[in-house]
């Protein structure tokens, strides 16, 4: 027992690196898609990404199940491996979906919600926040998604919880393109709604939280649908 002590703990240690190499390439990869710095549809080259940070395929491998399970790559026929594509022309039932879970998660927060679960909503604000200030859209993304998620948890709904993080999953690279056709500089205004809507959970307003909500969320949906149809589009990966 004493003898094999010394490689129990080696291939511990060996676990929690490989682990945390897993982790690193999780992480850059996850914001290289989100950034749309990796496009939709663009080949996944596991040689290259492990040469580039300076890693063994392995992690690789791992890292890409796990955003395979994030729906952020897609697994081929052959095997190979590419960024999921965005379907821009069914996009309607995705935007009907993200203003109704809005709606009936703030609702449902402003009926249920229990006075521990204000300080994360708070903090999540002032988070958001400072990634309005200092320009950063990937940190704008996932705080955002934080923020309304724990909106979603402080209506105790389990099954609308469920499908509403499925639904800012799924829109997280349409947000970027929402964040870029600002540069970066979300209007005081748009950051103001959020305010607006934890004043109304707050309040037990159930029909202003509901209404703010929806207002909220059309107007992203509104500048993502201007994204395609503006005389002068962006330079976006598509």
């Amino acid at each position: 027992m004493t003898d094999r002590a010394p490689d129990i703990q080696a291939n511990r240690s060996s676990e929690r690196r490989r682990g945390s190499g897993v982790k690193m390439v999780y992480d850059v990869l996850r914001d290289e898609i989100l950034d749309l710095a990796l496009a939709p549809g663009q080949p996944i080259d596991e040689v290259q990404i492990a040469e580039r940070l300076g890693v063994s395929r392995t992690p690789v491998r791992e890292a890409l199940v796990r955003l395979a399970g994030d729906g952020l790559i897609e697994t081929l026929p052959n095997r190979s491996t590419m960024v999921s594509n965005i379907d821009y022309l069914n996009l309607q039932p995705f935007f009907d979906a993200l203003i109704l879970m809005y709606r009936v998660t703030a609702r449902l927060a402003a009926q249920h919600h229990r006075k521990e679960d204000l300080p994360r909503i708070l903090d999540l604000q002032a988070q958001f926040v400072r990634a309005v200030g200092s320009r950063d859209a990937i940190a704008m993304i996932s705080v955002n998604a934080s923020f309304h998620t724990a909106i979603a948890e402080a209506g105790r709904n389990p099954y609308f919880n469920a499908i509403f993080s499925r639904v800012l999953d799924e829109g997280r690279r349409l947000l970027r393109l929402y964040y870029r056709s600002y540069d970066d500089t979300l209007p005081q205004a748009y950051v103001d709604e959020h305010e607006a809507i934890i004043a109304a959970v707050i309040a037990r307003d159930r029909d202003a939280a509901d209404r703010l909500s929806c207002l909220h969320a059309e107007q992203i949906v509104a500048q993502i649908q201007r994204l395609f149809t503006r005389e002068d589009p962006l330079d976006l990966p598509l």
